[in-house]
């Protein structure tokens, strides 16, 4: 999900974002925190250079294992429209 073509930064935080909580709601209950962090970073840092949004998830990761823990930015993206025909004419 996170290595899609992003039209502007804005959109790769919010994908970033999305992906970070979902990532979040896939971690199991009794494993270590710590450990999970370590392997999804490991796994996504090979992309990070080339995709924004897996920037952005990196940063996430990053700023969770930093101690003591504090309030991470984790807004939902707005609501927009995705364009739809007049959007897939404009590319051409």
């Amino acid at each position: 999900m996170l290595q899609t073509q992003t039209d502007c930064e804005t959109r790769a935080g919010e994908l970033g974002r999305m992906g970070f909580m979902q990532w979040l709601g896939s971690l199991e209950g009794r494993g270590s925190f710590a450990l999970q962090a370590e392997y999804a970073l490991d796994e996504a840092e090979k992309f990070r250079s080339t995709d924004p949004a897996v920037a952005v998830f990196c940063g996430l990761i990053e700023e969770a294992l930093v101690m003591p823990p504090r309030p991470l930015d984790l807004a939902l993206p707005e609501k927009r429209r995705r364009g739809g025909a007049r959007s897939r004419r404009q590319l051409i």
